[in-house]
């Protein structure tokens, strides 16, 4: 059996010479590694490492042999390795040829092509996730259609509660905003009219923005952001806690469970948020044209009458549930895509955020290139 690794330090007139002796691997090199780093020769005095008694040599050895030369060679003393074996020698060397520092050359990408290349990922993960959102979609109708032939699958008192979580609790800030908006939009109109004479045109203005546009797109902007944000939030927290995959393993379908009353519960509730907007905006641009161009509330009222009709109304209303069912499915597809964390949480909410935004301007626009197509 070899002799554990070990070191003979004898500091003579003319040099000091350290012999290693026995076994030196990784099993046995550790118990030196003080030893070796606390040698200190005399300054000028060369020093001999004599590796005639070595018996044995890997790599961790090697590496200490070659750290410690390199160490007192750093201090500017002149250090030999004398009686080494070819193949101890041949490794010493090995140590020192990898020890020079080597800098790796970052890959150049011509920028162009690096920026074509993230437009197409893009595009291809955009069309991936449509594709998925198309069959979510389905999913939801087929879910809806086994509820309408059996009324019983439906949760009815999840309904009513999303119903009250997005509906009810919205009023507040839905109101505040459209009233606010109402009067910036007067405001805004009757400085603008007043260069023309036209101020009393400023109640076509306000009628006609907040009922066709601003009322539902103010409301569906806000709805997205608080009950969107929170369907995700809600279904990926399930997500991160496997209360999804329970569901599964117990026969129930999360579609059914979890999304198809939070989409009717959104669906009922929209036109109904919107009505209420188109009120306080109208509430707000009245009481603004009274205090600035002295226009009373029953000539305001008048003029409403006469100035926007029937389908200036229900355009805006036939939008809500369009927008609702998109808000909502975006917001239940984005919490399913939920995958183990908290951070993937607040990702999908963020991205249903947005996505919800972008679909609810990009249909708004198409309806009012339809409605003004066929004349309304």
């Amino acid at each position: 059996m070899a002799a554990a690794a070990r070191i003979e330090a004898v500091d003579r007139d003319s040099e000091m010479l350290v012999s290693a002796v026995g076994c030196w691997d990784v099993m046995s090199i550790g118990a030196l590694d003080a030893r070796l780093r606390g040698l200190k020769p005399n300054a000028g005095k060369p020093v001999r490492i004599d590796l005639a008694g070595v018996d044995t040599l890997d790599t961790a050895g090697a590496w200490v042999l070659y750290r410690t030369v390199k160490g007192l060679r750093a201090a500017g003393l002149d250090v030999a390795i004398a009686n080494a074996r070819p193949d101890h020698q041949g490794l010493i060397e090995q140590m020192e040829a990898n020890d020079r520092p080597c800098e790796i050359e970052p890959p150049r990408v011509n920028p162009f092509l690096g920026a074509v290349a993230r437009v197409g990922a893009t595009a291809v993960d955009v069309c991936e996730e449509t594709v998925e959102l198309v069959s979510f979609c389905g999913a939801i109708f087929a879910a809806l259609g086994r509820c309408v032939a059996r009324p019983a699958r439906l949760r009815f008192t999840s309904l009513v509660f999303h119903l009250e979580q997005v509906g009810f609790n919205a009023l507040p800030i839905v109101g505040l905003i459209s009233f606010l908006i109402g009067v910036v939009l007067a405001f805004q109109g009757a400085s603008q009219l007043e260069r023309f004479g036209a101020q009393v045109f400023v109640v076509n203005l306000v009628g006609i923005s907040i009922l066709r546009e601003i009322g539902i797109l103010l409301t569906a902007i806000v709805v997205a952001g608080r009950s969107g944000s929170a369907f995700t939030a809600q279904i990926g927290s399930m997500k991160v806690h496997e209360e999804v995959d329970a569901m599964r393993t117990l026969g129930l379908d999360p579609v059914e469970v979890l999304v198809v009353p939070r989409v009717l519960a959104l669906v009922l509730a929209m036109p109904l948020l919107a009505f209420f907007a188109d009120m306080m905006g109208l509430l707000g641009g009245g009481l603004m044209s009274w205090a600035v161009l002295d226009i009373s509330p029953g000539v305001f009222l008048d003029r409403l009458r006469s100035a926007v009709g029937l389908w200036a109304f229900l355009v805006g209303i036939i939008k809500a549930p369009v927008f609702a069912f998109m808000i909502a499915m975006i917001g239940c597809f984005e919490g399913l895509k939920v995958v183990g964390s908290a951070e993937s949480v607040g990702q999908r909410t963020t991205r249903a955020v947005v996505e919800a935004i972008f679909f609810v301007i990009i249909v708004d626009a198409v309806f009012s290139i339809f409605f003004a197509y066929i004349g309304i």
